[in-house]
């Protein structure tokens, strides 16, 4: 048996799709730099040669920053905030459309690197992954000097953070504590000096809503979190969720590292730049649909799926958010198959509102050598 002592990273790329913009476009390092929004404000080139950028002051629409460098932080803008409330803050901040498939691209050169260091790795989505370093002979500060030079070196410059601790729990914080560009290391006896002094919120795993009852019963940091009576957690949060935070406060966490999971659910879905109505603008309405079910199916194809159950996500311009599924007698993949499918959820919805966000989703997963169910040829592609 192996009595070494658990040794788990947690790499968190920073900035990442904002820095992955700044390989492509050094011009703008150390500039307020904010990526959201769709294509129509990518660079052009300028009467001079030269490239020229689009600015916050500039946008019209609704749209979200995706993620912004660390001068347009300073100033005020995170993601998920609308671009226009952003633009009121620095209007002459650069704007950038999202690349996805840059991104991706970038994610896969990053992960590749971590790998021919250590292979034992949980991919946590496009941007972090955790790795088990248990078995590896060199300390963990070297080993995670030499995951953050590979990064560097195999995505052209791109800088990670990296937290070293017994467990993915405290990794996950302490990835966080020393950004841009950190390396942390926490042994079980750094817990009270690093960690309790720290928010609730710093747990992964405390949300808004935990956050807000914590705070409303005087619980503030992780040391008041470690001190709570248990009775007390218990009361508010049930048993379950007591015990999870009493050992979160205390660094307990024995989840295992795990190289392969399989997916619950594929998605696609788009919140529109004006809120779209369902009879004047039924045409753009269907388009999207076939969009939607045309990129689900390319996912499902490369990711090796098909899916038993296809649903639908609408949300409508007073903001609630309706979903339907339809669970069918086989497993699908294909394009025309899914749209009938979502076309039957969509006539179970009342399409009383304009509808602001539209979405498709295939779960119900399984390999893609299942038999397939047929997908016909006579589509219609109405949106209902």
């Amino acid at each position: 048996m192996n009595s070494r002592a658990r040794r788990i990273a947690h790499v968190d790329m920073d900035a990442f799709y904002a820095s992955v913009e700044l390989l492509r476009y050094p011009e703008l390092r150390g500039l307020p730099v904010v990526i959201g929004g769709r294509g129509s404000h990518a660079p052009r080139v300028g009467a001079d040669g030269g490239r020229e950028f689009s600015r916050l002051r500039d946008y019209v629409g609704r749209g979200v920053a995706t993620t912004s460098t660390y001068e347009a932080r300073a100033l005020g803008i995170f993601s998920a905030m609308g671009i226009m409330k952003a633009a009121a803050l620095a209007p002459d901040a650069i704007l950038l459309p999202a690349d996805f498939n840059q991104y991706r691209h970038y994610s896969r050169l990053f992960k590749a690197a971590v790998a021919r260091i250590a292979p034992c790795i949980e991919d946590r989505g496009i941007d972090e992954i955790y790795v088990d370093l248990t078995a590896h002979e060199e300390s963990a500060d070297i080993l995670a000097r030499r995951i953050k030079d590979a990064v560097r070196e195999d995505t052209g410059g791109l800088i990670c953070s990296v937290g070293v601790s017994p467990n993915k729990l405290l990794s996950k914080i302490a990835s966080e504590l020393d950004k841009p560009d950190g390396l942390t290391v926490l042994a079980p006896e750094d817990l009270q000096r690093r960690i309790w002094p720290l928010p609730v919120g710093k747990v992964n795993g405390i949300g808004p809503k935990a956050n807000a009852k914590l705070a409303g019963l005087g619980i503030v940091t992780i040391a008041d979190l470690a001190a709570a009576p248990p009775d007390l957690l218990q009361e508010h949060f049930g048993l379950g969720y007591a015990r999870w935070l009493v050992d979160a406060a205390h660094g307990v966490d024995d989840r295992p590292v795990v190289t392969h999971s399989e997916p619950k659910s594929i998605s696609r879905e788009t919140t529109f730049e004006r809120d779209l109505h369902v009879v004047r603008d039924r045409a753009e309405l269907s388009s999207w649909l076939e969009r939607l079910c045309t990129e689900l199916s390319g996912d499902l194809a490369r990711k090796g799926y098909v899916g038993r159950t296809i649903g639908v996500k609408l949300r409508f311009d007073d903001f609630r958010t309706v979903t339907r599924d339809a669970t069918l007698d086989g497993p699908i993949a294909d394009v025309a198959a899914m749209l009938r499918a979502a076309r039957s959820c969509l006539k179970r919805i009342n399409l009383d509102r304009r509808i602001r966000l539209l979405g498709v989703r295939a779960s119900g997963l399984d390999p893609a050598d299942q038999r397939v169910a047929g997908s016909g040829s006579g589509v219609q592609l109405d949106l209902y």
